[in-house]
């Protein structure tokens, strides 16, 4: 089985390989293909992986081979998983910088820097997606691009069902919340619902019994974990649920800009700086066997450490956790939508998919976040109990923007831009949206199609 990724020079790349490597049932991924326009981090990433396969001592390892043509990766690929960045690391300092000079929340999946980045991905996306239909017209697409909701229903208006989005947050979430009541993460029925990057874990049913009451009414037990410390067990028990972690930009939206417009350096300017040092180093030819990996681990363990650390300031939570640290394995969500696709392997995952007819608040090609039931057919979303009120506006608010979203990328119009960034429940002023725009367009040539 052939695995093709974009953005196959990407930090994350070998989190999928490494998955990959632990993975030795019939059928498995057999052969790689790293796709990259940036040829120097394309090498450096072939050299982690090389390392990773060296390190793992198997004598059947995926081959992997890269290139920069993309029509030349897609030929003959039964999967091809989505992990660009349009405009680069660079694009998410100056959509943070543009967004907090105004006020605003400039993080790159929300409020205005999530706007920014879909108006500069949306149109790349759909190309690719036509690409993907001409050459590859059997592949399945798992998307992991940012803004991924967003990404995914536009990658669908071409491909259809046949891409399906996926995200860590909500799989990372369940876990904890199951571990905290003792049970395994594969054994509990996980009610969550929303959009990605604005949903909740409404439920956690062990045995056909909702658990989730019995945590809600414990204060030490709620504190113990991230989203716990981030929101506080009062809110938590308002709510009645766990909100996905970037709630906490909707719900401490003040005091999370004034965290950031604090920091010395926003998140995306300290992960530029820090990925440069990394593929400089993993780069170089003449580092022993090894090196670019030990590298990478180095790198990767400083920014989960980091992750949200503006958020946990403005919470006032301290440090992460060692708990905390382990991410919800979007490459083990990946995988195991693989396997139940190309091995009939039935399976449930929390994944972005067209609604269909799940949340009646939304029309059917809408595309949000539920539990799904996968098989050889895709990705089915399951039946889940109506949003209450509060979550049905920041849903039905944040869809309409990503609907303007896309309107603006394929109409090339600056009026639906404006009216996205106005739209937003994080954008407080048409005024402030208009300059909004203007930042942007003066920072990035990719949104000089808008007029």
């Amino acid at each position: 089985m052939r695995l093709t990724i974009l953005g196959g020079g990407g930090f994350r790349v070998p989190l999928v390989y490494g998955a990959l490597l632990g993975d030795h049932a019939e059928g498995r991924v057999s052969q790689v293909t790293l796709y990259d326009e940036d040829p120097a981090r394309l090498g450096a990433m072939a050299r982690v992986l090389a390392d990773q396969a060296a390190a793992s001592k198997a004598p059947d390892t995926p081959a992997v081979t890269a290139t920069g043509d993309l029509d030349e990766a897609l030929r003959g690929a039964d999967f091809v998983f989505s992990a660009i960045r349009v405009g680069g690391l660079e694009g998410r300092a100056a959509d943070e910088r543009v967004a907090l000079a105004e006020g605003v929340l400039g993080q790159e999946t929300v409020g205005a820097g999530g706007i920014a980045y879909g108006l500069r991905t949306v149109p790349v996306a759909r190309e690719i997606a036509r690409r993907i239909a001409r050459s590859a017209p059997e592949a399945w697409v798992i998307n992991f691009t940012n803004p991924a909701g967003l990404v995914t229903e536009a990658m669908a208006e071409e491909l259809g069902d046949r891409v399906i989005g996926i995200c860590d947050s909500p799989v990372g979430l369940g876990r904890r919340v199951a571990r905290l009541l003792g049970a395994r993460p594969d054994e509990a029925w996980i009610d969550y619902v929303g959009l990605n990057h604005l949903g909740w874990l409404r439920g956690l049913r062990i045995g056909g019994r909702d658990e989730l009451p019995r945590l809600l009414a414990d204060t030490e037990a709620l504190e113990s974990f991230e989203e716990g410390r981030l929101f506080g067990a009062e809110w938590l028990r308002s709510l009645g649920a766990i909100p996905n972690e970037y709630l906490h930009y909707y719900y401490f939206n003040r005091d999370t800009v004034r965290a950031y417009t604090e920091a010395e350096q926003t998140r995306g300017a300290f992960l530029l700086d820090q990925q440069r040092g990394f593929y400089a180093d993993a780069g170089r030819a003449d580092r022993p066997g090894g090196a670019a990996l030990a590298a990478w681990d180095r790198t990767r363990a400083e920014r989960e450490a980091t992750y949200m650390a503006e958020n946990r300031r403005a919470a006032g939570t301290g440090e992460r956790d060692e708990s905390d640290l382990e991410s919800g394995g979007y490459e083990k969500v990946a995988l195991a939508l693989m396997r139940a696709i190309a091995r009939d392997e039935r399976a449930t995952l929390i994944l972005n998919v067209r609604n269909r007819s799940t949340l009646s608040v939304l029309d059917a090609q809408a595309v949000i976040e539920v539990p799904c039931l996968v098989d050889a057919n895709g990705a089915h979303p399951v039946a889940v109990d109506p949003l209450p009120l509060h979550a049905v506006g920041l849903v039905t608010s944040v869809k309409a923007v990503e609907r303007e979203v896309l309107a603006a990328a394929a109409s090339r119009s600056r009026a639906a831009a404006v009216k996205a960034f106005a739209l937003h429940p994080l954008v407080d002023s048409v005024a402030v949206a208009r300059r909004l725009l203007d930042g942007y367009a003066a920072t990035h040539p990719g949104l000089a199609y808008l007029r």
